[in-house]
């Protein structure tokens, strides 16, 4: 079975790739990479699970094919809860993860250890051509470190730091898969794309 992730990330592909192999489940991912004609609309929606549908539905039905969107993102308390949604482009559109970090780190830098507790929320919507879909949200909580470290991961995982003392960025691919936000919610999905192999044609 194919899966398209509504997503040009190849870190995100990679990473769900992983956890179709070790759930044994008979299912190519595939990312919007693979479809460049394919225009994305605008993540304009207030929270995650807003984003993940608009994502998710309108790539469902403009290519005709079962569609996973995620959105996820930092939620840092001593901010307000952002960057939130403007995760990704924190630091202005047109910047990438090593700029996003550097404008949360300078905006912590007079926020004590103690106050700089963070979760990384993501939420996933599986949606079909007929426009029916299916939202669930996980998050995995830790807090902000005052320097980098790690070299695995993308995003903020090299300033996250995990209740064991490790950075999200040290963790494999297979560990990180087991404990992430991201982790979380695709075991939330499984079960319907259990039975989507079953049942190719069902939908919700």
């Amino acid at each position: 079975m194919k899966l398209i992730l509504a997503t040009t990330n190849p870190g995100k592909v990679r990473e769900l790739s992983e956890m179709m192999r070790k759930a044994k489940l008979d299912i190519t991912v595939e990312g919007l990479m693979d479809y460049p004609d394919y225009r994305a609309p605008k993540e304009d929606g207030a929270t995650f699970d807003e984003n993940a549908r608009i994502k998710a539905v309108t790539a469902a039905e403009t290519l005709g094919e079962v569609v996973l969107a995620d959105d996820s993102g930092l939620c840092v308390d001593a901010l307000g809860g952002a960057p939130g949604v403007l995760s990704a482009r924190f630091a202005g559109d047109g910047h990438n993860d090593d700029a996003n970090i550097e404008k949360l780190l300078e905006c912590l830098k007079d926020v004590p250890d103690s106050k700089r507790q963070a979760r990384f929320v993501c939420a996933l919507c599986l949606a079909f051509p007929n426009g029916d879909f299916f939202v669930v949200e996980g998050d995995c909580a830790g807090s902000i470190a005052r320097e980098r470290r790690g070299a695995n991961g993308f995003g903020y995982d090299p300033v996250f730091l995990l209740p064991d003392g490790r950075m999200m960025a040290e963790l494999s691919g297979m560990e990180k898969n087991l404990i992430s936000h991201r982790g979380a919610a695709y075991q939330l999905v499984m079960p319907q794309l259990r039975a989507l192999i079953k049942a190719p044609k069902q939908t919700l």
